[in-house]
């Protein structure tokens, strides 16, 4: 989980456009983070399983 004044931190406009930098808008972790989806993987990966994010299906070969 990450740090509540992290989150707040991400969130607030910055001063330079350079510093923004993406959080999963679920539980706020910064890293792997999916843009098309705006969530991390590991958030991803449980949604899509549950079957809630629409045209995600699980690959099988």
């Amino acid at each position: 989980m990450a740090k509540k004044s992290m989150i707040i931190k991400a969130a607030r406009k910055q001063k330079y456009s350079t510093r923004v930098y993406n959080r999963c808008q679920i539980c706020g972790r910064p890293r792997g983070y999916l843009r098309k989806f705006k969530m991390c993987r590991l958030c991803f990966r449980k949604l899509a399983s549950e079957g809630q994010l629409p045209g995600v299906t699980k690959s099988s070969w």
